[in-house]
């Protein structure tokens, strides 16, 4: 995976840098001081990942990441901890380092790359007959597609269907559904909640953050979601 850092401390790049030089499958292939030239960079290169710093003099991290028309994924690094949600309103970002970063903080976000990697991967082993399901919803046959999923809820004898453009609330059970849904992508993670795994933004003590969604995990799933993630 190429990838280049771009921060204003010469230190951070260099910790950065060392980080990366001892992970296998990783490729520094520039680093940059000021984001201005890491944008000139870009215009005429491809990478896949970006260590971006977000404090910057003049141009901050998510101003740059406002400049580019189509960002690859992006690991925000900052000594700050206030801006966590506001950087997952960007699609690109994977994940946010509160500096200084440590060896086990930085294989995490490497482990959520890989995520969605496998996330591209399933979307194409679902294209064709199994890439969508249809539900009931007030005599209507409404198709959602499978990846597009990010959690389905069970509400009594509802179950509530989550996607990033909209929910569904559909009069069915939640083993009905874990069913029709591919196990290399979905988990049962409670009773009451099935996630998509390639949608997993953080993993803590007992819960999983999945989107801005807040999940308790049940105890005996936990073994199970661990091995799912293809934890470094």
């Amino acid at each position: 995976m190429n990838c280049i850092i771009i921060d204003d401390d010469k230190t951070a790049r260099q910790l950065i840098k060392q980080l990366i030089l001892k992970t296998e499958g990783m490729l520094l292939i520039d680093e940059f001081s000021s984001a201005i030239d890491a944008i000139k960079y870009l215009n005429a290169n491809d990478v896949d990942l970006i260590f971006l710093d977000i404090h910057m003099p003049t141009f901050s991290g998510f101003d740059f990441i406002q400049t580019l028309k189509s960002p690859p994924k992006i690991i925000l690094t900052t000594s700050d901890k206030d801006f966590a949600i506001q950087a997952f309103e960007y699609d690109c970002v994977v994940d946010y380092i509160v500096k200084p970063i440590t060896k086990e903080r930085f294989k995490k976000s490497l482990n959520k790359i890989q995520l969605l990697k496998d996330n591209d991967l399933a979307s194409e082993k679902v294209e064709g007959n199994n890439s969508f399901i249809y539900v009931n919803i007030s005599k209507r046959l409404i198709k959602i597609n499978i990846p597009d999923i990010y959690l389905v809820k069970a509400k009594g004898d509802y179950i509530i269907i989550k996607t990033n453009a909209r929910n569904y609330l559909v009069h069915s059970r939640l083993n009905k559904i874990e069913d029709k849904l591919p196990s290399y992508l979905f988990l049962r993670i409670h009773r009451s909640y099935i996630i998509n795994i390639s949608q997993i933004v953080d993993i803590q003590n007992n819960s999983v953050l999945v989107g801005k969604t807040l999940i308790p995990i049940g105890r005996a799933k936990k073994s199970e979601l661990v091995k799912k993630i293809n934890l470094l």
